[in-house]
């Protein structure tokens, strides 16, 4: 199990199971899966676990009793270990590897930095750490250089590199939902909605009272989640892409193939809507300038491990927040199902106080136009949720600010204006608003207890910059090499 995960869940598992029960089958379910057909390049890419890099394949790895090697080799190695030493009861390894016994990822940067040396990550080192440890000490020892600025990209848009499109691209749909906002607080229709309508505001009055106040309820909390998915795009290019990571490419790429693609909702409802087309049609090219490269080299950088109780907090809070994004998803697709299909809720016929087909015999046009609505917030909330969850489950990292307040301004600007559209229009349904309320309480509580685990201001560091403390945690044999049972992944 990920990090997110083993840290939140392990004391309720280890109270239900006992400690070396929990851990047996949480090591025995992930070998398991892992040993499925493309189990483990399923687990590596859904959790983002790198390759382990050539010149650490056979002496980075992990030490393990005898009784959990078949597992052990399964499930460690798609985690980043390159080499599993099986250790048999009652005899001693001989030979000169370096074994840890505590979970420093700074001891094992060093220990790795010796070209000739075997470090092995004792179990203790895991059951402190969680597996994730070997991705965050391969990242620690990446060579990395600074990230890019402004005064760095070429005066020739065709040299641009593609973290500056992303961001374009973010910033577009950020004024896509503020020009959508202001239509919806001003006339509320265009001109071609009045022309597929054949009707103007006064005549939806005469249809239904609260029937404008339901369309601007729609459209308010489109524009919100547009602006919304436009800030985390931003934060993913400019804070992601730029540093070189390349989970944030494709976390990008993967909320864009959500999204792009519901411009051709209008196959089923029937309106197209030219505002939408534009924006779809000047973006959609920018966003391929965007994802088209992976990026060339890394220039993040790795700060101190801190805390281990700042880590575990932040954990928890990565866990919500990922819980957060998933239900957001299944949010946008129920909303797009339903738009696509019965438009309405039973809650909305209720604020509306009629039933869709009064409204379609008032007006036949009517109601593929609210379907209209319905469907394109679904799927824009399905493509902010895919960016909300990829960028919890991929960019938690200590010292990663950036990634904190593109979550907490994109949930921000996502459910305040929803929250207060309803509120002014008197659509105060407690089972309509639940979903929406509970995503706040989630996204807040996960805010705040990762806060100082993602602002941690201590000194960065990279593969060049570590600041070792004195040996703590590191048990080396250093005799003859002989056969230590050590087996190549």
């Amino acid at each position: 199990m990920p990090d997110w995960t083993y840290h939140p869940l392990r004391p309720i598992t280890t109270a239900l199971l006992g400690a070396r029960r929990s851990q047996r089958l949480a090591l025995r379910a992930l070998g398991t899966l892992a040993a499925r057909p493309a189990g483990a390049r399923a687990i590596a890419w859904v959790f983002d676990h790198p390759r382990v890099p050539e010149e650490l394949v056979g002496r980075f790895g992990a030490s393990v009793p005898a009784e959990v090697a078949r597992d052990a080799r399964r499930a460690l190695t798609v985690q980043g270990a390159g080499v599993i030493e099986v250790r048999e009861p009652g005899i001693d390894p001989d030979d000169d590897a370096i074994r840890l016994t505590g979970p420093s990822v700074a001891d094992a940067v060093r220990a790795l930095d010796d070209p000739a040396a075997t470090v092995l990550a004792m179990p203790s080192v895991l059951l402190a750490a969680g597996p994730g440890w070997f991705q965050r000490v391969i990242e620690a020892r990446t060579p990395t250089s600074p990230a890019p600025t402004w005064r760095d990209v070429p005066a020739n848009p065709l040299r641009w590199p593609g973290w500056l499109w992303g961001v374009l691209v973010g910033i577009g749909m950020i004024l896509a939902g503020l020009v959508a906002a202001g239509i919806t607080l001003g006339p509320v229709l265009l001109w071609y909605d009045r022309t597929f309508l054949g009707a103007g505001r006064t005549d939806l009055h005469a249809v239904n009272d609260h029937l404008v106040h339901f369309l601007q309820h729609d459209r308010i909390t489109m524009a919100g989640t547009l602006v919304a998915t436009g800030i985390l795009y931003v934060g993913l290019a400019g804070g992601g892409i730029r540093r070189g990571w390349p989970w944030a490419r494709r976390a990008y790429l993967a909320s864009g193939l959500v999204g792009f693609p519901t411009l051709f909702y209008f196959l089923a409802t029937g309106f197209v809507e030219p505002l939408h087309t534009f924006a779809a049609i000047v973006l959609f090219p920018m966003f391929l300038a965007a994802v088209w490269r992976r990026p060339a080299r890394p220039h993040w950088t790795i700060r101190p491990e801190g805390p281990m109780g700042q880590r575990r907090r932040g954990h928890v809070g990565q866990l919500l927040m990922i819980a957060t994004g998933v239900g957001l998803f299944i949010g946008g697709a129920v909303v797009s199902t339903v738009g696509l299909t019965d438009v309405f809720v039973l809650t909305d016929l209720e604020f509306l106080r009629t039933d869709a087909g009064l409204l379609d015999a008032a007006n036949a046009h009517l109601v593929p136009f609210i379907a209209h609505d319905r469907a394109g917030f679904g799927g824009a909330l399905m493509a902010a949720a895919t960016a909300i969850t990829l960028l919890s489950l991929w960019g938690w990292r200590r010292g990663e600010a950036w990634v904190w307040w593109t979550l907490a301004t994109a949930a921000t600007v996502g459910f305040a204006p929803a929250v207060v559209v309803h509120a002014v229009i008197g659509y105060t349904s407690l089972p309509h608003l639940a979903p929406v309320l509970v995503g706040i309480v989630l996204t807040a509580t996960a805010l705040v207890l990762a806060r100082p685990f993602l602002h941690a201001t201590d000194q960065a560091t990279g593969r060049s910059r570590w600041r070792l403390p004195v040996d703590q945690g590191i048990e080396e044999i250093d005799q003859p090499q002989n056969n230590s049972g050590k087996t190549p992944s």
